[in-house]
């Protein structure tokens, strides 16, 4: 059947053949670690269907074509890591565009509208029985990583052109640090106990947690650049603080469908409006105090 149709039009196919069986591959895998039984016929069944599609495109190209296993064992490992919501929503991007592919042949194919209606069928089925536990805790995630990112980085800009010394910065930032992770851990605690939450301690550990990896990530360059590389470790620093915001208003905005570069400008600006203030202070009070550390 394929000397009928021009070779763009096979490739198309062939991509969609393609794009199918991966699909049914990857949810398949998913499926096998899921303990939810609902949740896991739900992947089993959506696995069967992508595998019919595969086999609509077969009847018209009349080949095999193998999945991509470099897609299978990338999106395997993020769902992993980064949970299965994100995964999901992010391969169902790539889903979307493969609709739009779908609609310009749906006049010549009409085994393509059942498809489409099945794909966005799909991705909202998928979307409304997952239940993932950290995403009930972004709220405490949210509140350490900003607060760290903040009231660290701020404290970090100052001291950097205070000391001039990236040992002594990095000293005083995970002294700093770890201090402010008890204490905000332990304020979380409090206040969601104050507040009847029966996970407490679960959400004070994600609150601490994600303050930590901030303090560390944000002192490493002081730890291991050479001590008078301080303004090295500056812009390193700043760098890391850009991408940390980057990477986790991204995350949440395919993981809960909010807008990212709003969310993005107002941690970015706070953050290093908050840097730029303490540099100046960190500048001003080594001018005025005298110090000079050798």
């Amino acid at each position: 059947m394929e000397t009928k149709f021009s070779p763009e039009l096979m490739r198309q196919l062939m991509k969609m053949q393609c794009d199918e069986i991966t699909g049914s591959i990857l949810y398949a895998k998913i499926a096998k670690r899921l303990k939810d039984e609902n949740n896991k016929k739900a992947f089993q069944e959506i696995s069967g269907a992508e595998r019919s599609h595969y086999e609509v495109w077969k009847s018209y190209t009349g080949k095999d074509v193998a999945p991509n296993r470099r897609k299978i064992a990338l999106f395997s490992v993020m769902s992993r890591i980064l949970g299965i919501t994100f995964t999901i929503k992010f391969f169902e991007k790539g889903e979307d565009a493969g609709i739009s592919d779908l609609r310009a042949i749906e006049n010549e194919f009409p085994e393509a509208k059942e498809i489409i209606a099945d794909e966005e069928e799909h991705e909202n089925r998928l979307m409304d029985m997952i239940d993932e536990e950290r995403l009930h805790y972004v709220g405490s995630i949210v509140l350490g990583l900003n607060d760290a990112l903040v009231e660290l980085t701020g404290t970090i800009a100052g001291l950097t052109f205070a000391l001039a010394n990236n040992r002594l910065v990095a000293l005083s930032g995970i002294i700093t640090g770890v201090a402010a992770t008890l204490s905000m851990a332990a304020s979380n605690y409090l206040a969601q106990r104050a507040d009847g939450n029966a996970q407490a301690l679960k959400s004070s550990a994600y609150t601490g947690v994600a303050y930590l990896i901030t303090v560390i990530i944000i002192v490493l360059p002081y730890l291991l650049l050479p001590n008078s590389w301080y303004i090295a470790a500056f812009c390193i620093m700043i760098a890391a603080v850009v991408l940390i915001i980057l990477s986790f208003n991204y995350y949440i905005s395919v993981a809960q469908d909010l807008p990212f570069w709003k969310r993005f400008g107002e941690m970015v600006l706070i953050s290093l409006g908050v840097a730029a203030l303490s540099f100046v202070i960190g500048l001003a009070a080594k001018h005025l105090l005298g110090v000079n550390v050798g």
